[in-house]
């Protein structure tokens, strides 16, 4: 049976949070509003740029949300790269996984021509088979749809897939999408919160995947 790897991108292949929270304080402060510190946005990320937003705003600033999102959107297309890399050893991970035959995959609730930049510059074109981001008429994760689209774009049975993620909403897609589930330590949740979302194994560092 042919199997596919479905990997998140913010916390399971990319470092991304000093370009996130970076381009997120860049525009607290054009609106002379207090910046949060990078570590900070661990909890804010996993769930879209307009989600980011509505965290990151202090209280009582709503009416600023459509203007603050605009703001982002501008600011990171020209720092999605600054300084995120790969995590060490997803590079060599995705490499094997590749020789044994797998397919992989990218599904993200990042706005989907981000995540193509993205993953073309860190990882090189043909890496992955495809690239699935936020956009118009694809439900975002949660929902079991962007991972169901990615299967089904790869000829690949859910049953006979592997999704791969740093938070519970990645866990929590897996199941929806009746897909195994394997949750990182290496990204921006803990253990905790992959276990308490029912991870059906979770890892510490990418070479133990291989060995699942």
């Amino acid at each position: 049976m042919r199997r596919a790897f479905l990997f998140d991108m913010d916390g399971t292949l990319v470092d991304s949070l000093a370009d996130i929270g970076g381009s997120m304080n860049h525009v607290l402060a054009s609106f002379d509003l207090e910046a949060h510190p990078i570590d900070a946005y661990r909890s804010m990320v996993g769930e879209g740029a307009r989600s980011l937003i509505e965290k990151a705003l202090p209280a009582g600033r709503e009416a600023l949300r459509d203007e603050a999102l605009a703001r982002y959107r501008a600011r990171y297309a020209t720092h999605m790269i600054a300084a995120s890399r790969p995590y060490e050893g997803v590079i060599a991970l995705l490499d094997a996984l590749a020789a044994r035959g797998d397919r992989l995959a990218v599904v993200t609730n990042k706005p989907h021509a981000a995540a193509v930049a993205i993953a073309e510059s860190l990882f090189g074109q043909g890496t992955f088979a495809l690239v699935v981001g936020e956009r118009e008429g694809l439900a975002k994760k949660p929902d079991p749809a962007p991972a169901l689209f990615a299967a089904a774009a790869m000829g690949i049975d859910p049953a006979a897939c592997v999704f791969v993620g740093d938070t519970a909403i990645d866990v929590r897609t897996a199941r929806a999408a009746r897909m195994a589930s394997v949750g990182v330590l290496w990204g921006f949740r803990d253990r905790q919160e992959l276990e308490d979302a029912g991870a059906d194994r979770i890892v510490a560092h990418p070479s133990e995947i291989l060995a699942l």
